[in-house]
């Protein structure tokens, strides 16, 4: 293997997240979605602090410490130009667009005079009742609570010197706006800066200097290194712990004097937080509830397509599925055929087993309750929650042991294999087929369905099914200890053969090249870390495979490299749905072979999860799969390319009147009904 390029995974995530404020400094995007793609940006940079930047900053206590800091001073100047990037963005286009409609949200400035007496209504009959304020000194208990907001007041009694007092801003409880309606046009105003106004009915007997809005962001990893124990109690008493994490930044107001602001770091022990003078207001991604309503603002509506219609399966989904195998492409089109799925399954007498993973479960979930039926029907169902799913565990036991109370076996994958595969059995007695089963791209939840891009393969395709099963007795059975390989003849399976099965599928690719045949690749995932498998994709390069990638987030493969990487094309795209569907095409002598499935190629998916990826036989699916997939790479307006900078590169020519995949893609399987 050559030695090779590969770029830092945090920089090029930033890079992603530059993408998405891309989106809302373009004119040609409805206004509200603009003001959405700020907040999704604000919501990503939180996360990244949580998650990341306490991975960098640990890295300093290994001997990689320079360059571990080099990537941790580059990713600060990213962001800070980012953050610059949003206020120009914000200030010069979105809010003057705002104020254009006749919403005049107060940003950076004064709340007028002519709103004080409906400002200070509500303050007196909707906000004080919440407000605590705390005295800060050097021996304060007070502890700041991850991601919230706090106001500090600079006040002054006449026997005191200068005092600090941090005051909470409850958007716990009251929305972070409010809105009230004058006759030049509707106010819209923060509830901090409220606070603010009235800040002289908490402190009547006191000179207040100043009051400066901050808020702390806390590292967001649980402690679960001991495999051993009750996995739920533990999640448990760890989420109790999440917030009270140490500092990773410290966002405070510009103006706040040197000496309140060093009192700040001491009292509260942020000596390592990345301490960040940023704008007036924090948290923006709350700017997702922007109380502002116009039909013009928003998409033009995609209702979802109905995929699977009454009149065109006659009888049960389960019939139509042993007749032909089924995809469902969302949000384009219905999930009621997911549902479906698994509601026939509850009341199906033919019905004996359901097995099912879980990994991000919606919080009144259709799903859920059809399994909590079916077992209460006197079916064996067998459920493996994922505990371990970043920010949804709380949510994830609340399900666990709500269905575990109904009766359905419920299995989690322990502490040190996440299983995030995205499967479903149903097995049947007295049937020809027995097996009835859906394999997806992405989680099997009726709310990100909404808005996220996957695929969903309903089959009946018995020998690959049948290993599904043996795969869910695997994970049953393997707290026992029963960790013997498993032959997989058609699933890829990580921990098993998904990484060797990959390799020798480009390996085929690199010796049609090397014989002068036609070798192409075509690859979509939302993440490419691991180096084993971006070192092969270099391989085929240099061995003449035209690769063609596109990558949403993450991406350590570095294009257009000389001997290393000049056959390979790679592009992000960033519409209105979230782009999360894993596809692979190698192009095999012409006899394509297509897979999909759960699986990005970073380490935690290759080497630390179950994965599951699965071929697609049936010929009209196949083609329909590389139909969409060149339609997502023939897009023009809202791809970009990504360069060996990193760099978004725009196709646009600045019309928009190019080809946009997902409307595209909309169209296409619209004229398919």
């Amino acid at each position: 293997m050559s030695t090779y390029f590969f770029a830092d995974r945090d920089i090029s995530w930033l890079s992603f997240n530059e993408r998405v404020l891309q989106e809302a400094g373009k004119d040609s995007v409805p206004l509200n979605e603009r003001v959405k793609f700020l907040s999704i940006y604000s919501s990503n940079l939180d996360e990244f602090y949580r998650v990341r930047m306490p991975a960098l900053l640990a890295l300093k206590k290994i001997e990689k410490e320079k360059a571990a800091m080099s990537v941790y001073r580059q990713a600060v100047e990213i962001i800070d130009r980012q953050q610059d990037d949003f206020g120009r963005i914000f200030n010069e286009s979105v809010l003057p667009e705002l104020n254009r409609y006749c919403f005049k949200l107060i940003y950076n400035d004064k709340i007028p005079e002519k709103l004080k007496e409906a400002t200070t209504h509500y303050f007196f009959t909707q906000i004080a009742g919440f407000l605590q304020p705390v005295l800060i000194k050097g021996n304060t208990d007070f502890f700041l609570e991850n991601n919230q907001l706090y106001q500090a007041a600079v006040v002054q009694y006449e026997s005191t010197d200068e005092q600090l007092y941090l005051v909470n801003i409850p958007t716990n409880y009251i929305s972070r706006f409010f809105r009230i309606t004058h006759e030049d046009g509707d106010y819209i105003v923060f509830l901090e800066d409220i606070i603010r106004q009235n800040l002289q009915f908490l402190f009547p007997e006191a000179a207040i200097f100043g009051a400066y809005n901050l808020k702390i962001t806390r590292d967001a990893e649980l402690d679960l290194r001991d495999e051993y124990g009750d996995l739920a109690k533990k999640i448990e008493k760890q989420l109790k712990k999440r917030d009270m994490g140490f500092a990773t930044r410290f966002l405070y107001e510009p103006g706040m004097p040197l000496r309140h602001l060093q009192d700040m770091i001491e009292v509260f022990s942020l000596q390592k937080a990345s301490v960040v003078e940023g704008g007036k207001h924090h948290n923006l991604k709350d700017l997702a509830s922007l109380p502002v309503q116009n039909a013009s603002f928003s998409y033009p509506l995609w209702p979802a397509i109905q995929s699977l219609k009454d009149k065109d399966i006659p009888g049960t989904l389960f019939a139509a599925i042993e007749k032909e195998d089924r995809i469902v492409h969302v949000p384009y089109q219905s999930y009621d055929t997911i549902i479906r799925f698994f509601n026939e399954a509850a009341i199906d007498n033919s019905v004996e087993k359901i097995y099912t993973t879980m990994y991000r479960v919606a919080s009144d979930s259709r799903i859920g309750y059809a399994l909590i039926s079916a077992a209460k029907n006197g079916k064996k169902v067998s459920v493996l929650v994922e505990l371990k799913a970043r920010f949804d565990e709380a949510n994830n036991i609340r399900w666990a042991q709500k269905m575990k109370a109904a009766g359905v076996r419920i299995i989690y994958s322990g502490n040190i294999l996440k299983v995030h595969a995205k499967i479903a059995l149903v097995k049947r007695k007295n049937s020809k087929t027995p097996y009835l089963g859906l394999l997806a791209t992405g989680n099997l939840n009726e709310s990100t369905a909404r808005f996220y891009t996957d695929h969903i393969l309903l089959t009946a395709y018995q020998p690959m099914l049948a290993e599904m099963e043996t795969l869910f007795n695997f994970l049953r059975k393997k707290k026992k200890g029963n960790l013997q390989p498993i032959l997989f003849q058609h699933l890829l399976v990580a921990q098993f053969n998904l990484q060797t099965r990959f390799l020798e599928m480009i390996d085929r690719e690199i010796e049609n090249a090397k014989r002068g045949m036609p070798a192409f690749i075509t690859i979509k995932m939302n993440n490419l870390e691991e180096e084993v498998l971006i070192s092969k994709l270099y391989d085929a390069s240099n061995a003449g495979v035209k690769i063609n990638l596109i990558v949403r987030s993450i991406c350590r493969l570095v294009p257009g490299i000389p001997g290393q990487s000049e056959n390979i094309t790679i592009k992000r795209i960033v519409d209105r749905y979230l782009e999360h569907g894993r596809i692979f095409i190698f192009h095999n002598e012409g006899n394509e072979e297509v897979y999909m499935g759960s699986a990005d190629w970073m380490n935690r998916n290759i080497y630390r999860r179950i994965e599951v990826c699965f071929p697609i036989y049936n010929e009209a699916i196949k083609k329909q799969m590389i139909e969409l997939l060149a339609l997502q790479w023939s897009d023009t307006v809202q791809a970009v390319l990504i360069d060996k900078n990193l760099e978004n590169i725009s196709l646009s020519m600045g019309d928009d009147q190019g080809i946009r995949s997902q409307e595209a893609i909309y169209k296409f399987l619209s004229e398919q009904i």
